[in-house]
This record gives structure tokens, sequence and C-alpha cells, in this order.
């Protein structure tokens, strides 16, 4: 009996597509009975489902990751059947290569709309490939421009474009049979009342740090409804968002499509749209510009919000508070009047008590000094040695699937070629250029990456003759080097700590009888430091406690 997958993708943009790909359920039940027909069994956990994604997406696709990874070692399956090419990707580079992944693997596909199955056996069957891939591409192009058009019209209308704002309702105006026009912004009374709060409290003196305080310690709801309260954050962002005053601003990010996966850059300010909306004016414009003035006079003067990258400090950014998940911070001298530095929980300190319990300080060396105690003690002898072993282990075992891995890659570089051919035969007939200019530069590029991969394969294959003894001495060195360079600076030491950690260190405040201690614990990997054609395994823990702010052993 003949197994057969089925895929079924719905993208988030409806506007102009056809009714077969509005519905995935429609796509999986259509597909179901072209099995039958064809004397197929399609089980149910082959059936593979995207719903909501865009084309143009190939990393965060579940779907389409679960399919792919379904092909390895071998496929479950000797038969995939989707509605038509669109399904499996809008992108006509990505969308090629996922399908020659597919079709290398074994599986037939099959499109039932027009009872037909995708072939590449001869040049013709790539050129049709690339093609409808081109035709499938152009069409979300010009699905986008709709959606864009569309939302830019809604903008300049002073319609509601994205999500609820704080301070606002969003309500939908219905036509007479019940449609939804579009949808507009009311002013909700409650949370505007402590918006004005925010800005009265700010342009009276206070802090934002000191708002949040304020605004956890009265029990007011967070944006959300969020469990963690009110963060100076959250305070920052009203301050700043022009709605307050008046001013709907549209277009300030840009989705673009970049490795695989849609991603977000900022416009030019040139190209933003401003919309006067004095009907959804909450703040006062004196309020607003005094507000304004004094953010603007402070810019700059405040800590940056990654800081942790060039902190004087070891474990800021690195450590977290195992009671509310909040980072550990370093609270300054005479706090609580007590004279010195000392790691703290940011949370405590930023949104008050009412969110997180966790008063407890540990002074600021005597934890940086454990830590890096702990960390020699990763880096000995015994688990180098432990460490080297298992990964020499794991690379043996792997020999087969690179050899496999280098037989894929030269099947695919002998395409690209014969593709690359086509393209150039094509440009000397005259056909549009452009078009095929880029699809020739785009295979170049991935005839470059594969060509990298097939040499990195061929020095990973060189370790099995590596003498074990050497290698061993070699990478004893090289944890002594490391050690050593723990003890010369805190950046150095910070990025050696950032390389090895895989999570944040966890700090767990705890009560021993009369004694209140934090207890550090954290897990890492000796991956950065192994060499790269050697597949690691092992993993250092360490930890300790703090009593008091004295160190209490390892």
């Amino acid at each position: 009996m003949i197994a057969a997958a089925i895929y079924a993708r719905k993208s988030t943009e409806q506007t102009g597509v056809s009714d077969e790909e509005k519905s995935v359920a429609r796509q999986i039940e259509h597909a179901k009975a072209y099995a039958l027909k064809k004397g197929w069994t399609v089980p149910e956990e082959l059936i593979f489902v995207d719903d909501g994604i865009s084309g143009a997406e190939f990393v965060k696709r579940p779907g389409f990751i679960r399919l792919m990874n379904a092909l390895k070692p071998r496929p479950l399956f000797h038969v995939l059947i989707m509605s038509e090419e669109s399904r499996l990707g809008r992108e006509s580079i990505e969308t090629s290569y996922a399908l020659k992944q597919i079709m290398d693997a074994g599986v037939r596909v099959f499109f039932y709309l027009e009872d037909r199955e995708r072939t590449l056996d001869n040049a013709m069957d790539k050129v049709m490939l690339s093609l409808a891939n081109f035709a499938s591409e152009m069409e979300r192009e010009r699905a986008k421009q709709r959606t864009a058009d569309a939302m830019l019209r809604k903008a300049k209308a002073g319609h509601v474009t994205g999500g609820k704002t704080y301070g606002y309702d969003n309500r939908e105006v219905l036509s007479a049979e019940g449609h939804r026009l579009h949808v507009l912004r009311i002013v909700n009374q409650t949370e505007a009342a402590i918006v004005r709060q925010i800005f009265d409290m700010y342009a009276g003196g206070l802090g934002i740090t000191r708002i949040a305080k304020r605004l956890n310690e009265e029990h007011v709801p967070a944006p959300r409804l969020s469990p963690r309260g009110w963060a100076p954050t959250a305070v920052r962002e009203i301050l700043h968002r022009p709605l307050y005053k008046g001013e709907i601003v549209y277009g300030q990010l840009q989705k673009i499509v970049r490795g695989g996966t849609k991603k977000r850059r900022q416009r030019d300010e040139k190209d933003w749209i401003r919309v006067d909306a004095p009907d959804l004016r909450i703040i006062e414009r004196d309020i607003w510009e005094s507000v304004q003035a004094r953010l603007a006079k402070s810019k700059g003067k405040g800590r940056s919000a990654f800081r942790d990258q060039d902190s004087k400090y070891l474990l800021t950014g690195m450590a977290r508070c195992a009671h509310c998940g909040g980072p550990m911070t370093i609270v300054g001298q005479d706090y609580h009047r007590r004279k010195g530095r000392f790691y703290g929980c940011s949370y405590y300190k930023t949104r008050g008590s009412s969110i997180c319990k966790n008063s407890l300080l540990v002074e600021q060396e005597y934890l940086d000094q454990i830590v890096l105690k702990s960390l020699h003690e990763a880096v000995a002898e015994e688990m180098i040695k432990v460490a080297v072993e298992k990964a020499l282990a794991k690379h043996r075992a792997g020999e087969g699937a690179k050899l496999n891995r280098q037989t894929d890659i030269q099947r695919e570089l002998s395409l690209i070629e014969a593709y690359e051919g086509n393209l150039v035969d094509a440009i000397a007939k005259g056909k549009p250029m452009d078009a095929l200019l880029a699809k020739l530069r785009a295979e170049e590029a991935r005839k470059k990456d594969l060509i990298r991969e097939l040499e990195q394969l061929a020095t990973a294959g060189q370790v099995a003759s590596l003498d074990e003894a050497r290698l061993k001495r070699e990478m004893k060195a090289r944890f002594a080097d490391f050690s050593s360079l723990l003890d010369r600076h805190v950046t150095t030491a910070r990025r050696l700590l950032r390389t090895l950690m895989e999570h944040p260190l966890r700090c767990e405040a705890v009560r021993e009888g009369d004694r209140k201690e934090y207890r550090v614990t954290g897990t890492g990997s000796y991956l950065p430091l192994l060499p790269e054609t050697l597949a690691p395994l092992n993993s250092a823990q360490g930890s300790c406690s703090v009593v008091d702010g004295v160190p209490n052993g390892i």
C-alpha cells in the first residue's frame, strides 16, 4: 500500500485568492478524495498544515518544518499531495529548493487541482517549475501591494490598522448586511485617566521607574492585564506615543523577507504618514510638550537598555531572579543604607514588592568571585577528558550522515550547473534579462554555499585520523588559556561566560534557619570551546550560595 502525505497552507493575505486557498480544511478534504481515487492511504500523522501563514515564510512555518523533517533519515511516505505548487511557497528560490529536497528523497509530488505530477526529469520540467514559482511570487507581491494600499487608505482615514492601543477601545463599523467595513478607535475613559496620571506624574518630576512602582503599589491594572505589573518600559512607551496628543502615525516599520522569514526594518521618518485625530486626544498639548522636553533633556543620561554588552559587572544581563524571572541588576551605593554595590532583582527594584518579594541583596564582588571559581572547576582536566571523548564518539557516529550529505550536495551542484546553463541560454535568446539575471545570481550564491559546506565536511572527515592523546593535550592548553582569561578583565570574562552558558544563571533566595542566602545555578556547554570538527555533547554545571552577601562555599 502506498502511503501519501498531504500539505495544506492558507495565507494571511486573502484578497484576490481562490476559494481553494481560503480553507485548509477544504484542501485536506479534496486531497484525501484524490488519494482515495488513486488507491493511496493517508495516515492522520502525515497531514501537515500551516493555517494563516504567508507563502514567503519558510523558517517560522511549523507544518512545513514537520514535513521536511519527515524526509529524514528516510521518508515516511511515498507521495505528497497538494492543491497546487503555490501551497508549498510563493518565493521562487526557496520553493524550488524545497521541492528538489522532497523529490531527491524519493517522494513523488502531485497537485490534485490539475491531476498532475511535478517532475524534474529534464530541462523543460525545470523551466516549467521556475515559471510556476515565478508566477506565484508575482501574485504574492501583487497581494502584498493590495494589502499595503488598503492599509494606507485606512491609516489616512483614521481607521485602525493594527491591534488595540492602551487608552482606547476598538469598535467595528458594519455594513447594512453585517459585514465589517473598518475599525475605529474610541477613547476608553478608565485607561485614559491612567494615561493622564502617568503624564502628570512625569511632568511633576517623578521618574519613570518611580511611576511604575507607584502604579503597581496602587494595583493599577497593567496593559494587557500583565501579571508582572507595570514595567518602566511600558511607562516610557506611553510617554512617547503621539496618538495621545491626537496624532496618528503610520508606516514607521516596513516588513521585508530575509533568509526565508519575515522581518521588520525602520523606515525613514520622512516616509511616515501623520494624520491629525483631535477626537482621540487624551493629553493636552502643553502637558505633552512639557513631558517631551523633559524626555529630550534626559535622553543620553539614562542607562542603555542593552548595556549588558559592555557592562563593567560580570553578571548583569546574565542572571535572573528565580522567583519572578526578572533580571538581576546592580544596586548602587547607599541603597537602603547599605554601602557598596550589590546584585538584586530588577523587578523588585523597578516595579516594587507587589510584583516580586525578593529583596535579598548580595555583594557584587563576592558573587562574581564565586561564579568565576565555579567556572574554573568546570573546566578541570577530568571534565576536559570526558568532553573530548564524548565529542569524538559522536563524531564517529555521524560519519555515515556526512557521506550521505556529501552525495546530496554533489547532486545538487550538478542540478544547479544545468539550471544555470538554461538561464544563460534564455538570456541569449532575448528573454527578459533582469529576472533571469537575478535568478542566475541566486543560483551562483547557492552554489558557493554548497561548495563551502562540502569543504567543511571534507575537513571534518579528517578528525577520525587525529591522534586522541595529542587532541586532549591541545584541548587542555586551550582550556588553560580560557581559565587565565577569566581573571584578566571583566569584559573578557563576560564574553567567555556568555559563550559557555546556555541559559541565564538562576538566582534563588532561600532561607536556612535564620539565614537568608542566594543559591545560584546554571548550565553550560563546551561546544564553543571544542574544535569545529567535533560534535559536542558534554555540559558543565556549577552552583554556589551566598549568605547575607558573604560567600558560603561551592
